[in-house]
């Protein structure tokens, strides 16, 4: 079974653990590494002969211009992950739909295609967000993948249904969504497919559960994005612990894993898995 393979392209000066000490109007001042570390990524990509989707955030397309014809020059997918990283639940609908809109036209023209794609900053699609959801089919998108079917402090709708499937919006209209991919233990989903998860557990676990989930006949959505596999980041040190902790756990570690990850399993974008499911046209 082919499983997704996801890279959401930010700065790391854009995530969430530090917006309460990094204002969005400082971007600009801060030296750059998404341009370097998405090359990176490319390069691992291309030695394991790897398509993945990367939902590249559009303030980084707009101000990193080779970013978005670099990724797709290279075979993979272009997909939208919103144009300022901001959670939708600190946003009104007016501004979601004008940054998403924003964002989905900036890529598209770097792109030279139309962008099917979209994940939401920090998964903040959540049961007082899933208006969002019909803004994203009326700009054009054709699937999400921002619901993590998990308990979290920061995103999460807890009983989402775990597999890839059609939905009906709010407002009624179709959508695919592929929820970000959980381990079911009894009871309990377990989040290891990706980002610091992937950093903060062993790596034989997320061996573990992506077979398991394979098993189950299902397949995963992984997900990364370029700064963890940039162990020479700047620092910040003046972050709340926790922040710093989720931030940078295990950098040094994550490329290691990456390419192990790609020898055990295989790979393809977002796009293609839902194709092979029949619930999208193939590209």
């Amino acid at each position: 079974m082919r499983h997704a393979l996801s890279i959401d392209v930010e700065d790391y000066f854009h995530v969430a653990a530090f917006q309460d000490i990094v204002a969005p109007d400082d971007w600009p001042t801060y030296p750059t590494r998404v341009e370097a570390n998405t090359e990176k990524v490319l390069s691992i990509l291309a030695d394991k002969g790897v398509a993945a989707t990367f939902f590249v955030l559009g303030w980084a397309a707009e101000h990193y211009p080779r970013l978005v014809p670099m990724i797709a020059g290279a075979g993979h997918e272009v997909a939208c992950h919103g144009y300022s990283h901001q959670q939708i639940y600190n946003q009104s609908r007016e501004r979601f739909r004008e940054e998403t809109r924003r964002a989905k036209a900036i890529l598209e023209e770097q792109a030279g295609t139309a962008v099917a794609g979209y994940r939401a900053a920090t998964f903040s699609v959540v049961k007082d967000t899933l208006w969002a959801l019909d803004e994203l089919a009326e700009a054009g998108f054709l699937y999400d993948s921002s619901i993590f079917p998990v308990h979290h402090d920061h995103y999460g709708i807890a009983d989402w249904p775990v597999a890839p499937h059609r939905l009906r919006t709010p407002g009624g209209a179709g959508l695919v969504e592929f929820p970000i991919s959980v381990l079911e233990a009894g009871p309990l989903k377990l989040p290891i497919a990706g980002g610091g998860y992937f950093r903060l557990f062993p790596y034989s676990v997320t061996r573990w559960g992506l077979r398991r989930i394979g098993r189950s006949g299902r397949p995963a959505v992984f997900y990364l994005h370029p700064w963890e596999v940039d162990p020479a980041q700047p620092r910040f040190a003046n972050a709340r612990m926790l922040s710093r902790f989720r931030h940078y756990n295990n950098l040094e570690r994550c490329e290691r894993r990456l390419r192990r990850l790609l020898d055990d399993f295989e790979f393809t974008t977002v796009r293609e898995v839902l194709a092979e499911r029949g619930l999208l046209l193939p590209c």
